[in-house]
């Protein structure tokens, strides 16, 4: 195996307090709650800090480097049809695009959560619905996201779960890698 250090600590520290924060909300604390509220700001504030390192952080966590193409998209999409073991050493473009969809997604629930507590949108259905079925969107994408983390795991031999944990990608000796 070969090591290649990929994730930077504010990456993984972003990753899981996304996670943590998401999960809280959605599973664990009243819709009413001002805790409710406050973690969504929380969340909102995450996703802005990790906007900025995605222009001014390490190469990994830059935008740049994994920014995805349709050529890139198709590319990825072609190996796993003929199953061929291409590895991104960074985001792969497919997950690039669960990237941006969550990372909107996740903005605008906080932003129609925030509609609701405005004298403007309080008690306006559509907002509320809004709201609502942004959160369903997130959780039917995190829900695919974590099956195609195992997915892509078991197929490339990498596991992706610990690189995210340790910052580390352990990638078998002699794989065709993408940097």
């Amino acid at each position: 195996m070969t090591k290649y250090t990929i994730w930077d600590p504010f990456v993984r520290i972003f990753h899981w307090s996304l996670v943590a924060g998401f999960a809280a909300n959605a599973l664990f604390t009243d819709d009413e709650s001002k805790l409710h509220e406050n973690i969504g700001y929380v969340l909102v504030a995450l996703i802005a800090a990790r906007l900025v390192w995605g222009m001014v952080g390490p190469h990994y966590a830059k935008f740049a480097s994994f920014w995805p193409t349709s050529k890139t998209i198709t590319a990825q999409v072609s190996d796993m049809a003929t199953g061929r073991k291409r590895l991104h050493l960074g985001h792969t473009p497919l997950g690039a695009l669960m990237i941006f969809n969550l990372l909107v997604a996740v903005l605008l629930i906080g932003l129609t959560g925030w509609m609701m507590t405005t004298n403007a949108y309080w008690g306006v259905d559509w907002v509320e619905e809004t709201h609502e079925a942004l959160v369903t969107w997130a959780e039917i994408s995190i829900v695919l996201h974590i099956l195609a983390v195992i997915w892509e795991s078991r197929r490339t031999g990498v596991n992706l779960p610990r690189a995210m944990i340790t910052g580390v990608k352990n990638v078998p000796d002699g794989a065709r890698t993408d940097p």
